[in-house]
């Protein structure tokens, strides 16, 4: 019988780094080498998925036992063969790549050499040259280890690097699920089995982001916590800076503008920095200068008895403030209006792998809509993402993994140490992101039941305690009188789908229902909400009039409904609106979705629905009402308009 084997005996571990997860940066002092391309693949096929471990395939070249073939990384394994038993593959899959290291690396023992895997779905076990070096649990956040011990053991020897990776998903992972054997063979097959998932995305596997190879002294800056403020126009940057390495070390401190003028400096590793005149942080088309960026430049300089280190780190600062009243969401003291998306990391051919081009179109996309802000439904994006979203000031709701949690023994305790941890390398990863304005702890959780009140407690006051100065919400679709959780946020995030889910074919009910919603909540929690999610499938092409399910017609009518009702209650204490989907993406197969989930304003390959001109249109009215922008932008913008008058491309650009 097939079972899950989450962790196996191997004790030659080398430890993990468990301390800061600065992203990798090139310096002075720092090198970094990328190992995207082609790996050496092998799903293990074997009937308890487990003779990778039995026959030790990290011992030796994957080649060497057996046959494999090429998988990009960063990519989703599923979508890259055309062997259909490998896009639903559950289980151990292995990967393998020979790396080159400099031999400065090896021969310069002062120097550290780090192993990074950006995101890897969703249990790894990671070998260099056949010795265990770390493993992870959870799909969508970094993890690395130090390896110049073992690389320097044999400097003739090339490193070979070996990563399972298990996408199996259990009642104690994020997201949950359960994997169900069909043991009558009068209608499956020996050792059938499937993986139930409670999400409607689909469960894509592999290595999704960069794995890299990088580079520090041996006394290093290990971690930079930065919390910003400010007092009429004076910025005030309160910083702290963790050293590995050193006993002691002397360090310059040094925050400069976007023209690389210093602006304030410091010698301690931690303190304040006042920066005069300040140019503050603002979302896009809140501001004529939006997403703007000062680096706060941290060299260190440490010794011992056999050599003197020097370490140079830069980190980019927004300096804004974020606040929430019963009413409202201030960033720098002012109203902001959510008008956004909901997104996927979701793509043809790659899945969800890290990808540039599409990333660069998505950011284009948005800008085109006026969106100002999106939420990362249902897990950490890349960090690429979200440093786009600090350089262009598009505002982010940064999601954990914490989408399905619909059993109850998904609350548990072992599944809520799990969630906390998750927590814990969410916020140290993307603490210091000007972008993030608030993190959400779960989509959608059945948080009417008894045991959700002590979990989301738990974890929403774990949150805060991490980071006092966003706030934190939960997403929720249940009924207001019985959630658990709502209680501890700071803000409601409701997802509905009047006349969809719900009264199907029947678009007079959205102004009742959608009224009442918003009143209930508010009646009950005196706390601003958002419509986190709100929508209808639309088949792009397929058209009705009178408008009917599916159609283009119908999406747009949905969408207009809900606007009607959004204007009414913005003025008095909704905050945001971010359209259910961006995109279409994939879904597993079921009678409700063909080929993937069709709620996109966009399709997967990224060309717009009728709705997305709706929204466009509509974007663009809120931003030009709320924002603070040069007069030319006081009237809706249209593609014409921007032909006719080119100074206006600077806030409409596409």
């Amino acid at each position: 019988m097939f079972r899950v084997l989450w962790l196996v005996a191997v004790l030659d571990a080398v430890v993990p780094l468990d301390a800061g997860m600065l992203f990798p940066r090139e310096s002075s002092s720092r090198e970094l080498k990328e190992l995207n391309g082609l790996w050496q693949f092998r799903a293990d096929r074997s009937a308890n998925r487990n003779q990778g471990f039995e026959r030790a395939w990290y011992k030796s070249r994957l080649a060497e036992t057996g046959p494999v073939i090429d998988m990009p990384v960063p990519a989703s394994f599923n979508d890259i063969t055309q062997d259909p038993s490998l896009r639903d593959f559950i289980g151990w899959v292995w990967y393998e790549r020979e790396a080159v290291v400099p031999s400065r690396w090896i021969t310069d023992q002062g120097t550290r050499v780090v192993l990074r895997v950006g995101s890897a779905h969703y249990n790894s076990v990671v070998w260099v040259n056949g010795q265990k070096v770390m493993e992870h649990t959870g799909g969508h956040l970094p993890f690395e280890a130090e390896i110049g011990s073992l690389i320097r053991k044999d400097p003739t020897m090339t490193c070979r690097i070996t990563i399972a990776v298990n996408n199996t998903l259990t009642l104690e992972t994020l997201p949950p699920g359960t994997i169900q054997h069909m043991s009558d063979r009068s209608k499956y097959p020996d050792g059938f089995f499937v993986q139930n998932i409670y999400f409607d995305f689909f469960n894509y596997a592999g290595i999704h982001r960069s794995v890299l190879l990088y580079t520090t002294p041996k006394a290093y800056v290990d971690d930079i916590t930065v919390v910003t403020d400010f007092l009429d126009n004076t910025g005030l940057v309160r910083y702290n800076i963790s050293v590995q390495g050193a006993a002691a070390a002397t360090m310059k401190v040094t925050l400069m503008d976007k023209d690389g003028h210093c602006v304030a400096s410091s010698n301690e590793a931690s303190g304040v920095l006042k920066v005069v005149d300040v140019k503050l942080w603002w979302p896009y088309l809140m501001h004529e200068n939006p997403g703007y960026l000062y680096s706060m430049e941290v060299r260190l300089m440490a010794g011992d008895e056999r050599a003197t280190y020097e370490d140079v780190y830069a980190l980019p600062v927004g300096i804004r403030t974020v606040k929430v009243t019963n009413t409202q969401f201030l960033i720098n003291n002012e109203p902001f209006y959510f008008h956004g998306v909901n997104k996927h990391e979701d793509s043809d051919i790659r899945g969800k792998g890290f990808d540039w081009p599409l990333i660069v179109k998505d950011f284009n996309l948005i800008k085109w809509l006026g969106a100002n802000s999106f939420r990362t439904s249902h897990y950490p994006y890349a960090e690429e993402i979200l440093q786009m979203c600090d350089r262009h000031g598009i505002v982010v709701i940064d999601e954990c993994p914490g989408v399905g949690i619909k059993d109850i023994r998904s609350f548990g305790n072992a599944s809520l140490a799990h969630h906390l941890d998750v927590m814990d390398e969410l916020v140290r990863r993307d603490k210091n992101h000007p972008s993030v304005v608030m993190w959400s702890v779960a989509n959608e959780p059945a948080a009417e039941m008894k045991p959700a009140e002590f979990y989301f407690m738990t974890l929403i006051k774990h949150t805060k305690a991490l980071d006092p100065t966003r706030p934190v919400t939960y997403i929720t679709d249940s009924n207001y009188a019985r959630d658990k959780g709502a209680p501890y946020v700071d803000v409601v995030c409701v997802n509905s789908y009047f006349s969809w889910y719900h009264d199907p074919g029947h678009l007079e009910v959205i102004p009742i229902q959608l009224n009442a919603q918003f009143e209930n909540w508010y009646g009950k929690y005196q706390k601003p909400i958002i419509q986190s999610e709100y929508g209808a499938d639309a088949v792009s092409g397929l058209h009705s009039d009178p408008p009917m399910m599916f159609t283009e017609e119908y999406q747009n009518a949905v969408l207009q409904s809900y606007h009607d009702v959004f204007d009414q209650k913005r003025k008095q204490y909704v905050i945001g609106e971010l359209i259910w989907n961006f995109a279409d993406f994939m879904t597993a197969q079921g009678i409700t979705r063909v080929v993937g989930n069709k709620k996109g304003i966009f399709t997967r390959q990224r060309q717009p629905k009728a709705g997305a001109f709706i929204l466009k249109k509509r974007y663009w009215r809120l931003a030009n009402e709320t924002g603070r922008l040069p007069p030319w932008t006081k009237y809706p913008v249209h593609s014409d308009m921007l032909l006719r008058c080119p100074e206006r491309q600077r806030l409409d650009p596409m």
